[in-house]
């Protein structure tokens, strides 16, 4: 996209760190008037490159310290909205990702404890005409966007 320029994605690293970072301090760090900052931000957010602005949450200080990925399987039929709402209905799926090849889907989820994690896994076996599941226990993990470990 060439409407996207090196200084754009210096702003955008900057707003990954920190959604919350103010025009002011951007402009300083990147050698732009606030002014010329705003207009970047607002043009990033009109072509949709900015979708939204968000909050981290440290979830284990919300009592949801466990992080896992469960693989499910389905019947080779199965339509993709189906696989999508069977894992949408479990309040403790955090995001779904229907993949090619085998397993079918890739589901994000977080729990209290071990047995919250097995209640999990036991209603999405039930749910639907899921025929397998596969799960992975998330130990820690690194984002690119802001090279430091995410706390657990």
């Amino acid at each position: 996209m060439s409407e996207v320029d090196e200084i754009d994605h210096r702003l955008l690293r900057l707003l990954r760190e920190d959604g919350r970072r103010t025009f002011s301090e951007m402009a300083e760090r990147v050698g732009l008037s606030v002014a010329a900052v705003k207009r970047r931000v607002d043009r990033l957010r009109e072509l949709g490159v900015i979708t939204g602005f968000t909050v981290d949450i440290d979830y284990a200080k919300l009592g949801w310290g466990i992080e896992a990925f469960t693989e499910l399987s389905y019947p080779g039929t199965t339509p993709v909205a189906d696989i999508v709402r069977t894992a949408a209905t479990v309040p403790e799926v955090q995001e779904v990702f229907t993949i090619a090849g085998d397993p079918d889907a890739l589901i994000h989820v977080r729990v209290r404890d071990l047995g919250h994690l097995q209640q999990v896994i036991d209603r999405l076996r039930r749910a639907g005409d899921v025929t397998g599941t596969k799960t992975l226990l998330v130990l820690g993990s690194w984002t690119r966007d802001t090279g430091a470990p995410r706390r657990l």
